[in-house]
C-alpha cells in the first residue's frame, strides 16, 4: 500500500516529525518563509505591550533594554508566545488564539489603557484596525521581517500543512494546488486559500500540534 505523502511548509521539530512518521506518513519539509530580526529602538513605549507572534516576542527578548519593559502588562496571541514571555518574567494579562479575539478583549475591558504593538512587516491589519476603530491609544514598533522563500516541489504530494498566510503565498509562487488536502493552523491561513481550493481543514487550536492531530485523524 502506498504511503500518504505530506508536505510541511516549515521544518518540524523531531517530536512533531516522529508523530507523523509513526502514524505511517511519508513527510517532506521545506521552509517557505524565513524571518530575520530588525534593529529597533525601545522609545515611546506605552503602558501595555501587545505581541501577536513568537517571532516578535523573541526579537524583543533579545533587546539589551528588555528588562525596562517588565513592569508593563502583556497581551498576546498564542499559547507558545505567552509561555515564552511568562518564562522571561513578563506578566501576561490576557492571551487568545486569534488577534481578532484579543482586540475584542482589549476593546471591551481595557479600552482606557494605552498599548505598544510589536509586529513584523507582513502582519495582518486585524488588530491595528480594531484598535483604531475602538479609539484605543497605541503605537507600533516593527521588530522583525518575514521573507518569502519559495521552492518548486517536484514530489507528488497528497496533503500540505500550512502555518501562515505568508507560507501559503510563498508556496503558490512556484506550485499549484489541485487535489491536495490543505491543513491550516488557523482561519487567517485558511482565508489565504479561499479562491484556490475548498479542500481545507482548519485546526481547532492554532498550534502545529493541532494541525498534526487533524492530519492523523483525517487519514486514520
Amino acid at each position: 500500500m502506498n504511503k500518504t505523502v505530506l508536505l510541511s511548509t516549515k521544518t518540524l521539530t523531531d517530536i512533531q516529525r516522529l508523530q507523523l512518521l509513526s502514524a505511517g506518513f511519508e513527510v517532506f519539509e521545506e521552509d517557505f518563509i524565513s524571518t530575520k530580526k530588525q534593529k529597533f529602538e525601545l522609545n515611546a513605549i506605552n503602558d501595555n505591550l501587545i505581541f501577536t507572534s513568537q517571532n516578535a516576542a523573541q526579537s524583543v527578548l533579545e533587546n539589551a533594554n528588555v528588562d525596562d519593559l517588565k513592569t508593563k502588562n502583556v497581551f498576546c496571541v498564542g499559547l507558545k508566545t505567552k509561555i515564552l514571555l511568562s518564562e522571561a518574567g513578563f506578566n501576561v494579562v490576557a492571551y487568545t488564539g486569534y488577534a481578532a479575539d484579543l482586540a475584542e478583549i482589549i476593546a471591551l475591558i481595557y479600552s482606557q489603557e494605552s498599548y505598544t504593538f510589536f509586529s513584523g512587516n507582513l502582519r495582518k491589519e486585524t488588530l491595528p484596525k480594531a484598535l483604531k476603530e475602538a479609539g484605543i491609544k497605541f503605537n507600533e514598533i516593527q521588530v522583525y521581517e518575514t521573507l518569502l522563500t519559495p521552492i518548486k516541489i517536484k514530489e507528488k504530494i497528497d496533503a500540505i500543512l500550512f502555518y501562515s498566510p505568508s507560507g501559503v503565498e510563498s508556496y503558490l509562487k512556484d506550485n499549484s494546488i489541485k487535489k491536495e488536502i490543505c491543513f491550516c493552523i488557523g482561519e487567517t491561513t485558511a482565508q489565504a486559500l479561499d479562491k484556490i481550493t475548498k479542500n481545507i481543514i482548519v485546526a481547532d487550536q492554532p498550534s502545529i500540534e493541532d494541525v498534526i492531530e487533524d492530519v492523523i485523524e483525517e487519514y486514520k
